[in-house]
This record gives C-alpha cells, sequence and structure tokens, in this order.
C-alpha cells in the first residue's frame, strides 16, 4: 500500500529511492573512480590549458583540451553533474576522450553550486563560459562557428537550458545558434520531484524556482539537434525525465531524439565517453559532423 503519496504515485521513501542514483547501483564507486583514472590520462595525453579564467567569479574557470591539427576546430563543451550541488569540473576530463582524437577541443566547465548561490546566478554563469568560448575561440584554436554541448545529470539539465538561450539578447553580437546542437544525458528537465526528495535538504529549491528552471515546460528557443538520452536500466523518473523533454519539445518543433540505451544506468550512460568508439562517443561526435 503507498500511504502518503506526494508526487505521482511515489511516497517519500520511493520518491527518495528514484533520486538517490548514487546509492541506486552497485558499481556506482566504481564507475566514479574509472571518471578519476580517465580525467588523469587525459590530462597527460593531450594538450590542456587548465582553470582558465572566464569571468571574475572564484568559479568561472575552465578546461580546455585542445585537439591537434589544422585550426580553427570544432569545440565541444561539456557541464558536469552532482544535482547542481557538488562535484567539479577536474574529474571530468574524461569526456575529452571521444572529442580530442577526432579533431575536437573539449572543454569542461565550472560553475557555482547551490546552496552558495541559486539556480539563475548558476545558469548565468553557464551562459557567460559559453559567450567567452564564442568570443575567446581564436585563442585556442577553436571554431567559434562549431560549438556543440552536452552534460550528464544536472550537467545534461545545464544543456538543455544552454539551448534555451537567447544569446543575442545575453551578450552583444552573440549569434542566435551559437550552439549548433547538444546532448543532454541522463538530464533532469522536471525539477518539481527533486524539490519534494531528501535532495532539497541542500538544494532548498522553492516551488517557484522549481518550476521556473524546469525545461520541461518551456517553449523550446533552438532548432536542434538534440539528442536526450536515458540508461534503460535507470530508474523510472530518470528515464521519464529526459524522455518527456523530447516528446514536449518535438511537439513543439524542435529536432530533438530521445534515446533509452539498453543495459545502461545513470553513471555506465556517461561512462561511454571513456570509450571513443561507444555508441554515445558516436552519436554525439556526429553533432558536430565529424
Amino acid at each position: 500500500v503507498m500511504d502518503g503519496v506526494i508526487y505521482r504515485d511515489y511516497n517519500q521513501e520511493s520518491l527518495d529511492i528514484e533520486y538517490n542514483n548514487r546509492g541506486r547501483f552497485p558499481d556506482t564507486a566504481d564507475c566514479k573512480a574509472a571518471q578519476v583514472v580517465g580525467s588523469d590520462e587525459a590530462k597527460a595525453e593531450y594538450e590542456c590549458r587548465l582553470d582558465v579564467k572566464f569571468g571574475e567569479g572564484e568559479t568561472d574557470l575552465l578546461d580546455i583540451y585542445i585537439a591537434e591539427g589544422d585550426g580553427p576546430r570544432p569545440i565541444h563543451v561539456f557541464f558536469h553533474g552532482g544535482y547542481w550541488k557538488s562535484n567539479t569540473k577536474n574529474d571530468f576530463g574524461f569526456v575529452a576522450k571521444p572529442f580530442v582524437p577526432h579533431g575536437l577541443t573539449t572543454i569542461v566547465v565550472e560553475y557555482p553550486l547551490i546552496p552558495s548561490v541559486r539556480m539563475g546566478t548558476l545558469i548565468d554563469r553557464c551562459c557567460a563560459s559559453m559567450e567567452w568560448v564564442w568570443r575567446n575561440a581564436d585563442s585556442f584554436g577553436g571554431d567559434k562557428n562549431n560549438i556543440t554541448i552536452s552534460g550528464h545529470s544536472a550537467g545534461g539539465h545545464i544543456t538543455a537550458m544552454m539551448m534555451q538561450t537567447d544569446w543575442p539578447s545575453y551578450g552583444d553580437g552573440l549569434p542566435k545558434d551559437l550552439v549548433k546542437g547538444g546532448c543532454s544525458i541522463s538530464g533532469v528537465s522536471d525539477l518539481d520531484p527533486v524539490r519534494l526528495s531528501f535532495q532539497n535538504d541542500e538544494l532548498q529549491f522553492s516551488p517557484e524556482e522549481a518550476a521556473e528552471f524546469s525545461t520541461l515546460f518551456m517553449d523550446p528557443k533552438h532548432a536542434g539537434p538534440l539528442l536526450a538520452v536515458a540508461g534503460g536500466i535507470e530508474g523510472p523518473e530518470y528515464i521519464r525525465q529526459p524522455t518527456e523533454l523530447a516528446d514536449a519539445w518535438y511537439a513543439k518543433g524542435m529536432d530533438v531524439k530521445g534515446w533509452i540505451m539498453e543495459g545502461k544506468h545513470h553513471f555506465t550512460t556517461i561512462n561511454q565517453y571513456l570509450d571513443p568508439e561507444s555508441e554515445l562517443s558516436r552519436a554525439v561526435r556526429g553533432l558536430t559532423g565529424k
């Protein structure tokens, strides 16, 4: 018997299970350890510029993993996960592995974490990082006319928000299609169930803030393409979140595809970036024409 239902068919305990990815999968620690190893490898193998400042804030930093070959090279920008309140860019250098050897310069962005800032500021700083990348592409041999993005979990939400940004009104001279395409991996699009879960002990979302930043209910501002990925063995909520976003934005005219990846869970989805020839790695490279 489900008593005390607080969201859809979930009571507090069952909703908390849905939004506790770290506790859900027995190999979470192994997945995270593999990310650290892969990031160390990327820093050792590729030409990189670490902790480049894109603004005045102490977290206004990004890491650039520079592709070899004649420029200008396509740019792929990545936003890490951690429920907007944990992790740093430092352990996500591994996401350069599918891109740098194929001629794409890869940038991993740092952003300020909730609750030290609210979501509006977090998203603004991610926008500022994108503006910096566009304006300064020449300084690292990048092609400002070929910028794609991806992100995982909270970073998947940020990815969708970047594709929701009206760039010309964000910064003088920025093109409407600053972002050419994106991939949201296990991304959150409906923040209300997160607000109702134990995650809100730290996040402190108000109903208004959760509603304002739920991409699911927005009218898309970008033509796409956007890939909205989930793992087939994630929990039902993490499958619903990207699937409903893809359905909603597609119905509103965006080129968006939902993609449930069989046999993958919340961490093995993103860890496909450890293998440059994985299905996900190839698909995201395809967004850039590579």
